[in-house]
């Protein structure tokens, strides 16, 4: 793998004295397509919001961000504003509280140019109409002129990421892009972001809920919960063999497509709160695998094969000692 554009090391994020993330290592290489998933809560939204310094002043961040060589954490403003919407951009959830609705989509698009290339006047307003284009938005020139309540939840989300492809940025972090969106609009905006990363060469990271969107859109998945990444492997691998019960029991909790109907195994509980949280092993009180070793400390991500970590004292035994506790 090529040298990381992105380097997250030890970043930990504190508000009021509790623990939102605890400890979070990650690096995205140049066009790399990365998954964060996990249950609402686990702080998926929250590592890329510290690493961009996007945070309320209250929250306390530690830890190291580095872009190639460049330590985002505590960087000037001058640094972030040329990071952010340049080098890296992120698009969230919800487009129609992200573009101002007393402007028009064209201003907000040109703005972006203006701030990141430099650009103006007719030469901002013809990149502008090939940016929609690109994102396929049909008359495009004459969207330029609309207002944002005057286009559907998809065309709102496709003015988002044109306006985040403005900049040309070498990494999208796109925040459940697909969220707020009907099923059919979802593929097309997944089947978008591929296409762009193909045509552009930018890294993603996409962060959602959803394991079927991330097994099809990223080569290597991370699985957050409590504020850690308890498991990290290459798409294929983490899909056909899970080491960490966390990851088992979402997986667990999938529909199937095929066979015979079964009840879903949901998992017991939810995510615990920074001031609840257990001693040792965060999913230990869920966990159908607990043993008294797990309240001990909070476990390590251990080497399970190639590129497959998983962070539990139990995540080396072999598949069957795990199916026989999800059964």
């Amino acid at each position: 793998m090529s040298a990381a554009l992105v380097t997250l090391k030890g970043l930990r994020v504190s508000f009021d004295g509790q623990a939102a993330l605890r400890g979070i290592d990650l690096s995205v290489a140049p066009g790399e397509s990365v998954g964060l998933v996990g249950e609402s809560g686990c702080g998926k939204s929250v590592t890329w919001l510290a690493a961009l310094g996007l945070l309320p002043g209250r929250a306390q961040i530690s830890g190291s961000v580095k872009l190639d060589d460049v330590e985002l954490l505590q960087a000037r403003p001058h640094v972030l504003d040329r990071v952010r919407g340049g080098r890296i951009a992120m698009i969230f959830q919800d487009p129609a509280s992200s573009l101002n609705p007393v402007h028009r989509i064209g201003k907000q698009i040109t703005e972006a140019l203006r701030l990141h290339r430099a650009m103006g006047g007719a030469a901002a307003r013809a990149e502008a109409k090939r940016l929609l284009d690109q994102v396929g938005i049909p008359d495009a020139a004459r969207r330029l002129d609309a207002w944002p309540h005057e286009l559907s939840g998809g065309q709102n989300q496709r003015v988002m990421i044109a306006i985040a492809l403005a900049g040309r940025p070498e990494l999208l972090v796109a925040d459940e892009p697909t969220t707020a969106l009907d099923v059919t609009i979802q593929a097309q905006i997944l089947r978008l972001l591929q296409d762009l990363r193909r045509d552009t060469g930018m890294a993603l990271v996409l962060i959602s809920h959803d394991l079927g969107v991330v097994a099809d859109s990223c080569e290597r998945v991370c699985v957050m919960y409590a504020g850690r990444i308890v498991e990290q492997a290459p798409s294929a691998r983490l899909f056909s063999a899970p080491a960490h019960p966390y990851t088992r029991g979402l997986l667990g909790a999938l529909p199937p497509l095929d066979g015979p109907r079964r009840r879903l195994a949901a998992i017991p509980g939810g995510v615990p709160e920074p001031w609840a949280m257990p001693p040792g092993c965060a999913f230990a009180p869920r966990c159908a695998m607990h043993v008294s070793a797990c309240d001990a400390a909070a476990p390590e991500q251990v080497g399970v094969a190639p590129g497959h970590r998983a962070a539990c004292i139990r995540a080396t035994l072999p598949a069957s000692h795990h199916q026989a506790a999800y059964a």
